[in-house]
């Protein structure tokens, strides 16, 4: 099969991207995912080991809906356009969101692309960190739930945020792997740092909304904590070093 190419090509930037200052901007980043990653861990195993979260309604059910979308990623045919047409339509929102217009919209299982008249380092990464079809299933249970009671299937919701989660996550690692032309727009490395952080923004905030022991105010108390850490350690390895 020849390679998929799936990006918002067919906007040119105004300038030459600067990629070199990305580069380092994408250095300096790091340790704000070290530290992120470092934080995300300690909250999940912290809320699983001591609360018992691994047998909460949400844990098996998200769970259970990443395994089948698992089973049907390397199982089954993968739904090649299904994930181009989401694709193509975030960078289409992007687009919109920034003010933008977009004159073309093409989708094939081959790839896709769009036309429009501006781009950015959001708008050629946005499909890489914004999980299209979560969002779209958590706002069709909320319209829902205006006409009728939908808290008894808070399990279903659970299962289908899994398996649309588990779907973005398994093709944006397939497709990174293939070299999108997205991800040079602003420098593979610094597009790869951007990307890694804000889906673990993304997977933060699912973790604090699913867990009722973690709250916005104690997972940003410890990831302060760990910031703080983290900088006395690198000031007393550079001292060292300096010495």
């Amino acid at each position: 099969m020849r390679r998929l190419d799936v990006s918002a090509a067919g906007v040119l930037p105004a300038t030459v991207p600067k990629r070199f200052i990305k580069l380092l901007v994408g250095l300096f980043l790091l340790p704000a995912a070290w530290v992120l990653t470092q934080t995300f861990f300690m909250a999940f195993a912290r809320t699983t080991i001591r609360n018992q979260f691994w047998i909460t309604e949400e844990f098996w059910f998200f769970s259970l809906g990443v395994i089948l979308w698992l089973v049907a990623f390397f199982g089954l045919p993968r739904p090649i356009w299904l994930y181009v047409f989401g694709h193509e339509l975030t960078h289409a929102i992007w687009v919109m969101l920034m003010g933008g217009r977009v004159h073309r919209f093409q989708v094939t299982r081959q790839g896709g692309h769009i036309l429009a008249d501006r781009t950015n380092t959001w708008i050629a990464l946005a499909p890489y960190f914004f999980p299209l079809y979560s969002l779209l299933a958590i706002i069709v249970y909320g319209i829902c739930g205006i006409f009728w009671d939908v808290a008894p299937y808070r399990w279903i919701l659970y299962m289908v945020i899994g398996v649309t989660w588990a779907f973005h996550l398994t093709f944006t690692v397939w497709m990174i792997t293939k070299g999108q032309p997205d991800l040079y727009y602003g420098g593979t490395f610094f597009s790869l740092v951007v990307i890694y952080i804000l889906n673990l923004i993304l997977l933060s905030i699912m973790l604090v909304l699913a867990a009722p022991e973690i709250t916005w105010l104690s997972f940003l108390r410890e990831l302060f904590q760990n910031t703080v850490d983290f900088t006395a350690d690198l000031t007393l390895l550079l001292n060292r070093a300096i010495r």
